[in-house]
């Protein structure tokens, strides 16, 4: 069962992965200015109207709520599954604590990508915002 379970979470990942490898890149120069006077320099300091990181943090962003999706959807469906198969157990000891164990886990998985995601968020928010 916990087999089944990790199956279900980690198939969704592995398919997003791709698009998380495959972000846009991050400007190395901006502006008129080198790249090499910029490391020497410092990014921050460069002058180039061009510099900014919105384009990153939308990647972030975008990766982040697809991989929140499909991590809440898979917890919606084990939650599902797991709520039927406590109703069918028959009162069976071993089938209502599989059922008990998997729903809790479930919804630990959706509080913690509901937590990420906010943190996330909340993160490249106040980064905008500096």
């Amino acid at each position: 069962m916990k087999r089944t379970i990790i199956n279900a979470m980690l198939l969704p990942i592995l398919m997003l992965l791709p698009a998380v490898t495959l972000a846009m890149p991050a400007y190395a120069a901006c502006g008129n200015s080198t790249a090499a006077q910029q490391v020497s320099t410092g990014i921050d300091e460069t002058s180039g109207a061009s510099c900014d990181d919105s384009q990153v943090n939308g990647t972030i962003r975008t990766a982040v709520t697809i991989l929140s999706l499909a991590i809440g959807a898979t917890s919606i469906i084990v939650i599902m599954i797991s709520a039927f198969k406590y109703i069918v157990s028959g009162g069976e000891q071993n089938k209502v604590a599989n059922a008990k164990s998997s729903l809790i886990y479930a919804m630990i998985g959706l509080a913690v990508a509901a937590m990420a995601e906010f943190l996330v968020h909340f993160v490249l928010y106040q980064a905008n915002h500096v």
